[in-house]
């Protein structure tokens, strides 16, 4: 089982205008495909049927109902706090909650982890203090496992931010918990994440298809010749939006010199 990415959703049947069933519905016809079940509150006979109801919603789309706490009601994914337990259960998927980088140095055989809180929270107010996207990402670079960045996430330009810290997904629940149309809620933060994913996709993709080097770099001679610049019209020119020329290149000794104005 893969550890959860983009838009995750954490239930709170107390604040939302709606069923929590209604509200999930509409979460996951907006994109979501992962939901955590909390409602620690409620006796386990109800909780368990609660997560056989939510199951069946994200069951059409292939999703993953994770549930908060050692027990996975009947599934094989659960989602645990910092305070424990210790080691953890033996599931399919399991989650940590993790606030700080002690917490991270405690996780041993966790599939992904939460850090919070990002920003202020409605949910929790007082919470914290707020660790900022500067503190996420540093986190982030010493996890062991993927994290979902959580707390105050509640705009696309948020959602956008944490992902460009490193962040594999965002755990939201006020946000679509409260929303008047979790649809169109979750189809924007989903887009979002979506939208900002895409160039590190495009990224790792251009990396991998390029060829290896096998050789030593080959010798340019550089004496009597000058560098060739795209002119107006050229095909390198339509294709970089641009025909601004390049610097050339410094000799010294007939060797050539790096720029002084590195490639961005």
């Amino acid at each position: 089982m893969t550890a959860p990415s983009g838009v995750v959703v954490l239930t709170d049947r107390l604040v939302t205008p709606g069923g929590l069933d209604r509200v999930v519905a509409g979460a996951v016809a907006g994109g979501v495909r992962w939901v955590v079940l909390r409602e620690k509150d409620l006796p386990r006979a109800e909780r368990a049927a609660l997560a056989t109801d939510l199951r069946a919603i994200l069951a059409e789309v292939d999703g993953t109902l994770i549930v908060a706490g050692p027990d996975p009601l009947g599934g094989d994914a659960v989602h645990l706090p910092a305070a424990g337990p210790y080691p953890p259960p033996r599931h399919g998927l399991v989650g940590r909650s993790c606030h700080h980088q002690p917490e991270l140095n405690r996780l041993t055989t966790e599939h992904y982890a939460t850090i919070s809180p990002v920003w202020p929270t409605k949910t929790k107010p007082g919470y914290g203090p707020p660790l900022t996207v500067d503190g996420l990402r540093k986190l982030i670079e010493v996890s062991p496992v993927p994290v979902l960045a959580l707390g105050g996430i509640e705009t696309p330009e948020q959602v956008t931010t944490c992902v460009q810290a490193g962040a594999a997904g965002v755990a939201v629940l006020g946000a679509l918990m409260r929303a008047n149309d979790p649809t169109e809620t979750a189809a924007t933060l989903t887009r979002a994440f979506q939208e900002a994913i895409t160039p590190e996709l495009s990224k790792a993709g251009a990396e991998s298809a390029r060829p290896p080097r096998t050789g030593p770099r080959p010798t340019v001679p550089t004496s009597g010749l000058r560098p060739t610049v795209p002119t107006q019209g050229s095909s390198l020119t339509a294709r970089s939006g641009h025909g601004r020329p390049q610097p050339q290149t410094a000799t010294k000794n007939g060797q050539p010199q790096p720029s002084t104005r590195e490639r961005q």
